[in-house]
């Protein structure tokens, strides 16, 4: 018999979660709507080689952390561990690439196999905004600002440090791989294994290693930024001038890197210290290779995503939803005239609770237990007289409320009054 436990590294989302969840998305979508960034909703699965291609074949996603399949038909499908990927394959789609600049939000859940732990999971959730078509720093500017703005919406602007460093262009990445490689292939026998392995693919992501070892070597390691071409240190000193304009504080982080070819100048990361070892909230960066590198033309993209759930961890308690009225009937007169009261309370705004068995007490002790704010009581004797009866659940005050037609404006009146 299969296990009732969900699988591990994925969790079930009461309420009480699912409106923290809500609160981070619903805030971050109004926001990028501000910045005219619209909606975009792509498919959870795709073509392997969508993610496999610009990611890296041999890359740990790739190799150790997607959820591959082969369909019925043969295909090679897997769960999407990001969403860049996605979006790009959109664009080039559905013929987009003349139409730039391009701005899109998204939200939704993506799928890693790798250690669960807090505030990271197998099916996690991500929000996100890419920007393509745009080469110049302001759209590095823009995006930056958009994710600062929704870290400040949700209350935690205060809990985060801005990281910022540059890749420069193609030119500065392949003079500092070559002395990267020199450096590090001198401390060869004392990298750790997975070190070694990105000596020779992806030597840049060695200076992100939490290995102790690799941490002690990359101490000495060539800086970036004695390799950055002129062009390079003004795109950056445009970047930092364009924040500083903004009143966005920022920390120059000479490690923060990404191994893949395809991205250069700005990359950056909102961190707290607030989640353990799992510090980063959002973090992108500019991906000027990868429409290309996917089949499209040469085109600049910029963007970043951000883990809903280490974010809802950080946010305060969002308001509670409406307390709601509690409808009563007692009888079969009062059980069918609650149903159209319900709809006529619904239809002017009011949270409504319609038990739907039980004695006057057991419904009573439900209106309780669901913090109704008031009870609405519908028996035989009130339907002969054409009246209910409204009781205040927080003072136990209670009144008749004639019912007028079917409108029953005198009851949503009086409903309306208990809060005023």
């Amino acid at each position: 018999m299969p296990s009732l436990q969900p699988v591990r590294g994925t969790q079930d989302l009461l309420p009480d979660a699912a409106r923290r969840h809500r609160q981070v998305s619903e805030a971050a979508r109004a926001t990028a709507a501000l910045y005219g960034f619209d909606e975009i909703v792509t498919p959870i699965f795709e073509f392997t080689e969508v993610f496999a291609r610009p990611i890296g074949e041999h890359t740990d996603i790739v190799a150790k952390e997607m959820y591959s399949l082969k369909d019925r038909g043969g295909e090679d499908l897997s769960l999407r561990p990001e969403n860049t990927a996605g979006v790009v394959r959109a664009v080039l789609s559905n013929g987009l690439t003349q139409s730039t600049p391009l701005k899109f939000f998204y939200s939704g859940p993506m799928f890693r196999y790798e250690r669960p732990q807090k505030g990271r999971f197998r099916q996690f959730h991500q929000i996100g905004v890419e920007l393509l078509g745009v080469a110049q720093a302001q759209a590095d500017i823009e995006v930056i600002a958009l994710g600062r703005r929704i870290l400040d919406r949700l209350g935690v602007g205060d809990r985060v440090v801005l990281e910022l460093n540059t890749l420069g262009d193609p030119e500065s990445r392949t003079a500092y791989r070559a002395a990267l490689v020199d450096y590090f292939a001198a401390h060869r026998a004392r990298l750790s294994e997975d070190s070694r392995r990105r000596l020779d693919t992806n030597p840049l992501r060695i200076l992100d290693s939490k290995s102790e070892e690799d941490l002690r070597i990359n101490t000495d390691a060539p800086p970036f930024d004695r390799y950055l071409n002129e062009g390079s240190r003004d795109f950056f000193a445009a970047v930092r001038d364009g924040l500083d304009r903004l009143g966005i504080e920022c920390r120059l982080n000479p490690r923060l890197v990404r191994g893949l070819d395809y991205y250069a100048h700005t990359v950056f990361e909102f961190v707290t210290t607030d989640l353990g070892a799992q510090g980063t909230v959002l973090a992108g960066g500019r991906y000027d290779g990868l429409v290309e590198l996917m089949g499209g033309p040469a085109m600049p993209g910029v963007g970043w995503a951000a883990g809903i759930e280490r974010l809802a961890l950080l946010i305060a308690e969002p308001p509670a939803p409406a307390r709601p009225i509690a409808l009563v009937p007692v009888g079969e007169q009062g059980e069918a005239l609650a149903l159209d009261i319900a709809e006529t309370l619904r239809g002017a705004g009011f949270t409504v609770d319609l038990g739907y068995s039980g004695n006057l007490s057991r419904r009573m002790r439900r209106a309780n237990r669901i913090n109704a704010r008031a009870a609405v009581l519908i028996g035989d004797d009130e339907v002969a007289r054409n009246v209910v009866t409204l009781r205040d659940l927080d003072s136990g005050a209670q009144s008749e409320v004639p019912l007028l037609a079917s409108t029953l404006p005198e009851l949503v009146r009086r409903l309306a009054a208990l809060d005023a």
